[in-house]
């Protein structure tokens, strides 16, 4: 299994969410890694290696120092009220952490988790990346998700369930159908990088939290 130190988590996230996105290789930089991802908004993205107490200020307002491009994002493994005082008026920061966190991969149960009744669930892989799909009753988009291994790890990556379908346990299925498919492929440590509203799902499935994660997006002078 993967060691959760810096450099190795964060570079495993960084490789996997690369493959998921289908963004270019990562480009490694002193202070860690620029991502050019291609998509109005979100045109590149910077990511410090370092987590927690181990994030420097002077990396931080380095890099976001030398932005001039909107639809940059930084991202940096530290709570949002430690790192916000050091970007400034010209940055939107997500006022809520996300988290990284990682999982041990575990292999296939005897009986494999199904979807409810009347639900469908539809697993497929291309370009390196393992989607699942459960669709409701009428056909509609119920719960999505993907798992993008890279060798000994897999970042598992946009996990979403729609409004109606929530309470069901259908996120928990994602996951798992995802979390599996990757260890049959020889991933045996999963990395991601969690939202609020997905960490109370991520903790009661076994994943533990290396450090917050601040997202800030470089708008320019007066949100221009």
């Amino acid at each position: 299994m993967l060691e959760t130190t810096t450099g190795n988590v964060v570079r495993s996230w960084v490789d996997g969410w690369v493959v998921s996105r289908s963004a270019a290789p990562p480009v490694v930089e002193p202070w860690g890694y620029t991502v050019d991802v291609g998509v109005a908004g979100h045109v590149t993205r910077h990511v410090l290696d370092a987590t927690g107490g181990a994030v420097r200020e002077a990396d931080v307002r380095k890099v976001a120092g030398a932005v001039r491009a909107g639809g940059t994002w930084l991202k940096v493994f530290a709570d949002p009220a430690v790192v916000a005082p050091w970007l400034g008026p010209d940055w939107w920061i997500d006022p809520e952490p996300g988290y990284l966190m990682t999982a041990p991969l575990a292999p296939a149960p005897a009986h494999r988790p199904t979807a409810p009744d009347g639900y469908r669930l539809r697993t497929w892989s291309r370009g390196g990346v393992i989607r699942v799909l459960v669709t409701g009753p009428d056909g509609a988009l119920a719960a999505r998700g993907q798992i993008a291994p890279t060798g000994a790890t897999a970042v598992v990556d946009q996990i979403e369930t729609s409004p109606g379908h929530q309470r069901r346990g259908l996120g928990s299925l994602v996951v798992r159908t995802l979390t599996t498919a990757a260890h049959d492929q020889g991933a045996r440590t999963g990395v991601l990088a969690g939202t609020p509203d997905g960490h109370a799902l991520y903790t009661a499935l076994g994943w533990h939290v290396l450090a917050p994660l601040t997202s800030a997006k470089y708008q320019g002078p007066e949100g221009g």
